[in-house]
C-alpha cells in the first residue's frame, strides 16, 4: 500500500475502466491525477489550429470536470514530461507514479528516463496494460515467438480470450486528492501557442461523452458493418478511431459490446468483422512493440533495397498526391477528405497508399509521414502497419504483385460516385459512367458536361497499366533476394 500515488494520464483520457487509475485507487491511500502537454511533440507541430491538440484539450476539460465531481481534479502542465513528472512527483511528495503502458519506441524511451529519475528519488514507477487487450508475451506462437502473420495471431488471440479480458477496471471508487485550485485552470490553447480548430465543423468532439454517443450510434448499425464498411459514401463504420487513439473510451468496452452483439457466436456477422478490426489493432501494437525497427524501416529487410522514384518529377508527383491533383477521382476525393477534415475512410487509406507506392513508385515512408501530419486519429502502430501492408514491405502484407486499380476500386466501392462528388464538386455534372475516369469521355462529352480534363480537372499523372508494369520490375529485386 502506498501513501500517495500520482496517475499520469497520456493516451487514456477517461476516468472509467482505466487500469492505472484503478490500481492507484486500490493500492494508494491518496491519488493525484496529472496530464502533461508534451512539448517534445507540440513544438514540432506546424499548424497552430491543430485538431489533435484541440481534441485533447476538449477531452481534458471534460475529464477534469468529472474528476472534480469525484473530489479530485486534473493537474495539467505544459512542458517536457521527463522534467515535469519527476518535478511534480517531488512537489506532491508521492510514493509512486502509475501509468498505462505505451508501445511506441519514443514513448518507451521517455518512460525509461522518467523511471530512472523517479527511482533515484526513491519514488516507484509502475505501468499497466490498458490500451490493448493482450500485450507482451500473452499471445505467442507454439514456439514461444511473436506472430508475424495476422490470421494465426487472430486465431490464437481468440483462443486466449476469456470473459475476464473484457471486464472493466474498477476506477470509480477510492480517494482522489483535490486538483488545482479553481484559480489554477487548465492551460488554454492560446497559452500554449495554439488556437481552436475546425473540429466542430466536421462533427468531431473530444471527450468521453462524445465517444459514448458515437458508440451508441454505431451499435444500432453494427449488424450491417460487414456489408457496409468498405463504402465511403455510406455511414458504415464506427468513427471511433480518434477516441480509441486518445483513450476517451476503453478497448475493453468496445470488445464487451462486440461480444454482446454476437461477435463470438457468428463468425460471418457484422460484430465479428468489427472484432477482427479490433484484433488488427492489437496485432499492430504487438508488431511495433516487439519489432521496433518498423518505425523507420521495412519489417521485411529485403524491401529496404527497393529503388523508389526520386528527383524533380517524383517530387512533383508527391506534391500532386498531397494536393489531391492526381487525376484519379477516388484518390483525389480521398486526399481532399483527409486534407479538409483530418479523417479518411479505411478502404480509401489502402487505395491511396497503394497508389503512392505502386502507381507513383514513391517511398511509402513519404505517405506515412504525410498521414501522420494530417490524421486526427494518427497512431504510429496502425499507420505504419497499414502503409507497410500497402507497400508489401510489412508483416502479412499485400503481395507486391497485387496492385489496386484506382478506377476499379472506385467503381466497386463508390459505384454512383456519391463520395467523389461530395469532395470533388467540380465533377458533379460528369455522367455516372464516366465519374470514375473522366478522361474516357470524348472531347464533345467533356465540353457538353462542362468538365474538360486538363482544364477543369487534372489529367491522370500516370497510366495505371504502365505504372503496374514498372512496379513489378521495381519489386523484382525482392524476388531475387528471396530466391535460394
Amino acid at each position: 500500500m502506498f501513501d500517495s500515488i500520482l496517475v499520469w494520464f497520456r493516451r487514456d483520457l477517461r476516468d472509467t475502466d482505466h487500469a492505472a487509475l484503478g490500481e492507484a485507487l486500490r493500492r494508494g491511500r491518496r491519488v493525484h491525477c496529472a496530464f502533461i502537454f508534451d512539448r517534445e511533440i507540440l513544438d514540432r507541430l506546424e499548424q497552430k489550429a491543430d485538431r489533435r491538440v484541440d481534441f485533447i484539450h476538449q477531452s481534458l476539460v471534460e475529464l477534469d470536470a468529472v474528476l472534480r465531481a469525484r473530489g479530485g481534479g486534473l493537474i495539467v502542465r505544459h512542458g517536457w514530461p521527463t522534467v515535469e513528472i519527476p518535478r511534480l512527483a517531488s512537489e506532491l511528495g508521492v510514493s509512486a507514479v502509475f501509468v498505462n503502458r505505451d508501445y511506441e519506441p519514443s514513448a518507451k524511451r521517455r518512460d525509461a528516463m522518467v523511471r530512472v529519475q523517479l527511482e533515484r528519488a526513491g519514488i516507484a514507477f509502475a505501468s499497466f496494460k490498458d490500451q490493448v487487450v493482450f500485450d507482451g508475451e500473452e499471445v505467442l506462437t507454439r514456439a514461444g515467438r511473436p506472430f508475424t502473420v495476422f490470421t494465426p495471431y487472430r486465431n490464437a488471440w481468440l483462443q486466449r480470450l476469456t470473459e475476464d479480458d473484457w471486464q472493466p477496471h474498477d476506477s470509480a471508487r477510492g480517494d482522489l486528492i483535490p486538483g488545482p485550485s479553481p484559480g489554477e485552470q487548465l492551460p488554454s490553447l492560446t497559452s500554449m501557442g495554439f488556437i481552436g480548430s475546425d473540429l466542430a465543423e466536421h462533427g468531431i468532439a473530444g471527450g468521453m461523452s462524445a465517444a459514448r454517443t458515437l458508440l451508441g450510434d454505431f451499435l444500432g448499425r453494427i449488424a450491417r458493418y460487414r456489408e457496409q464498411r468498405d463504402f465511403p459514401a455510406v455511414r458504415g463504420v464506427s468513427y471511433l478511431s480518434v477516441h480509441l487513439r486518445f483513450g476517451t473510451i476503453s478497448i475493453r468496452e468496445l470488445l464487451r459490446r462486440a461480444v454482446a452483439a454476437g461477435a463470438l457466436r457468428d463468425a460471418a456477422s457484422g460484430p465479428a468483422a468489427w472484432l477482427a478490426e479490433l484484433i488488427w489493432r492489437d496485432f499492430y501494437f504487438m508488431i511495433l512493440d516487439r519489432f521496433p525497427h518498423v518505425a523507420e524501416r521495412a519489417f521485411r529487410p529485403e524491401y529496404d533495397a527497393i529503388a523508389w522514384e526520386q528527383g524533380a518529377a517524383a517530387d512533383d508527383r508527391f506534391a500532386a498526391w498531397c494536393a489531391a491533383r492526381t487525376g484519379y477521382p477516388l484518390v483525389d476525393a480521398a486526399m481532399r477528405q483527409l486534407n479538409r477534415t483530418g479523417y479518411m475512410h479505411n478502404r480509401l487509406r489502402m487505395v491511396v497508399a497503394s497508389f503512392l507506392a505502386k502507381d507513383l513508385g514513391l517511398d511509402w515512408r513519404l505517405g506515412e509521414a504525410y498521414f501522420a501530419h494530417q490524421l486526427n486519429d494518427f497512431d504510429l502502430a496502425a499507420n505504419n502497419g497499414g502503409w507497410q501492408w500497402a507497400a508489401s514491405s510489412g508483416c502479412d502484407a499485400q503481395p507486391y504483385f497485387r496492385i489496386f486499380n484506382p478506377v476499379t476500386q472506385s467503381e466497386r466501392f463508390d459505384p454512383l460516385g456519391r463520395f467523389i462528388r461530395r469532395y470533388l464538386p467540380e465533377l458533379a455534372a460528369v455522367p455516372d459512367r464516366f465519374i470514375h475516369a473522366p478522361w474516357r469521355m470524348s472531347h464533345a462529352e467533356q465540353t457538353g458536361c462542362g468538365v474538360v480534363v486538363g482544364r477543369d480537372t487534372p489529367a491522370p499523372i500516370v497510366d495505371h497499366e504502365q505504372a503496374r508494369r514498372r512496379t513489378i520490375e521495381r519489386y523484382a529485386i525482392v524476388r531475387r533476394r528471396a530466391a535460394p
